[in-house]
């Protein structure tokens, strides 16, 4: 346990709560290794790169522990009477996993759907491990203690951990222990006392600027030789060794939040991960070696299926601020009533409806195992997963067909409206009929920071490999659907008895 999270260890009875404030005074105070634009930050919650987002993270600790939300957005962990966000819940029956997801819908709200490694996320994935500790105890019992007590100190003290698990794209024709350097990919490289030493690169720790932990394994499939690479550990962000490095920061590149009002304050940002030497005690290795244990920790346990349980939530919410964008824009126009518009408008309704429906079906489908452990259901989890790099682009492109010119024909900046002569021209040509200059130009910027900018592209390629690459989910689904089912129908059609005279 590092010193700065001691602080929030429940000390009352009732499990303290995280705030805002205590979440942005232990970034601050934990220091860390991020590069972005050739600066070591320490601190990101005060570099310009991640300050906005980092303020946008505490107000979903702040909004979770309101007291007017404390009943979606938390529950009473029976084990110790506390309370603990709803992530970390191990639903027990339908009801509540419904409540885990309406507790990330309201979370995901407050952000529009645009940070899709919020703390909840990882949380989920940790609560499926602890939800089937019998999988990681086949390696020995000595890890599924380990997993367990590593999700209750999580759950106990409501922490963010984040996650690199894939490897990097050097030589993908190549297994990782048949790179031209040992230690390109993740992995351990030697014993010590109290524990490993891992070292290597993996990508793509998004949020882990903000994080409290970052969680490293490898969700690609190993082969034999590849046991040094088959761990699941959990860093603290202020280990020694552990380096970030940044994508490009889109909130640096705002120049002010009216005419960037999403990059400016929910760039989550992405971050090559790099470990150099980094001492790992034994407490917080969760695999070690153990090639088919890295594999089933996804697939065994309901951790990949409650991880992206959360995540449909959140793409749920991000469509639906999509389509009320659309909508405002078409009510600005006056087009909102011709027949046309309304045709593509109920496309993309339809569209960000299955997504709501097959997540929900995911609930009243989840099953239990023979541990008792309940499931959503993976064939309507994966569906949607599998249709989701093809549903999001292709509503992108409706809406784009809505908008016509009127998201590159504004003013170059809101600098503009300080000119006396533009802004007298601007309020003239720019106004609709039902929305003055000003307002409409402020719609057509949100717009367009959603769609066109470097931030809004970077949207577009997360979304399509949100789940993975395609090939890989819909590999998913093929296990996940019922084929047996499907195959008895044709076989009994196939034995259908003669019809008399035909």
């Amino acid at each position: 346990m590092n010193v700065q999270a001691s602080q929030f260890i429940p000390t009352n009875g009732r499990g303290a709560f995280r705030s805002g404030a205590d979440f942005l005074a232990n970034l601050a105070s934990t220091p860390r290794s991020v590069f972005v634009d050739g600066e070591r930050v320490s601190d990101p919650s005060e570099h310009p790169a991640f300050r906005e987002a980092a303020r946008q993270i505490a107000g979903l600790y702040d909004f979770a522990f309101a007291p007017e939300n404390l009943d979606i957005m938390t529950y009473v962990e029976p084990e110790t009477g506390w309370r603990a966000l709803r992530c970390f819940q191990i639903p027990k029956t339908h009801a509540d996993l419904a409540a885990k997801r309406v507790a990330a819908e309201k979370w995901a709200e407050q952000t529009f759907g645009l940070m899709g490694r919020t703390p909840d996320h990882v949380a989920n994935f940790f609560t499926g491990y602890a939800a089937k500790p019998s999988v990681f105890a086949k390696s020995g019992p000595q890890y599924a203690e380990r997993v367990v007590n590593f999700y209750k100190h999580l759950r106990d003290n409501h922490l963010y951990v984040a996650y690199a698990i894939v490897p990097p794209q050097i030589d993908r024709s190549k297994s990782a222990s048949k790179q031209s350097e040992p230690d390109l990919y993740a992995g351990v490289v030697r014993e010590v006392d109290g524990g490993i030493i891992v070292k290597g690169g993996q990508q793509l720790a998004t949020g882990g600027v903000f994080a409290d932990y970052l969680h490293i394994s490898s969700i690609h499939p190993l082969q034999p030789g590849d046991e040094a690479y088959a761990i699941s550990v959990a860093i603290p962000m202020s280990a020694p060794g552990l380096k970030l490095y940044s994508r490009r920061a889109f909130a640096q590149q705002a120049t002010n939040a009216f005419d960037y009002p999403l990059s400016s304050r929910f760039d989550e940002t992405d971050s090559f991960v790099v470990l150099d030497d980094v001492f790992v005690p034994w407490e917080h290795v969760f695999i070690y070696r153990d090639i088919e244990l890295c594999r089933d920790q996804w697939w065994k346990t309901p951790s990949h299926t409650y991880g992206n349980h959360q995540a449909q939530a959140r793409f749920a919410t991000k469509l639906r601020f999509l389509l009320g964008m659309a909508k405002k824009m078409n009510e600005a126009t006056g087009n909102d009533s011709a027949p046309p518009v309304m045709v593509q408008m109920g496309e993309l309704a339809a569209l960000a409806s299955i997504v709501e429906g097959m997540h929900q079906a995911q609930e009243a489908l989840a099953t239990f195992d023979d541990e008792g452990v309940l499931w959503p259901s993976k064939s309507m989890l994966y569906a949607v997963m599998a249709l989701q790099g093809e549903i999001n682009p292709r509503m992108i492109d409706i809406v784009r067909e809505l908008t016509g010119a009127a998201m590159i024909s504004l003013p170059s900046s809101v600098k503009d409206f300080d000119n006396p002569e533009a802004a007298e021209d601007i309020a003239r040509f720019y106004r609709s009929s039902n929305m003055s200059a000003r307002d409409r130009v402020a719609l057509m910027r949100l717009a367009w920071d959603f769609i066109g900018t470097e931030f809004g592209n970077r949207h577009q390629q997360y979304e399509k490999f949100y789940g993975g690459a395609s090939f890989i989910v819909k590999m998913n689904m093929f296990r996940a659907y019922d084929f047996k089912r499907a195959g008895a129908l044709v076989d009994r059609a196939l034995t259908l008895p003669p019809v008399e005279g035909a």
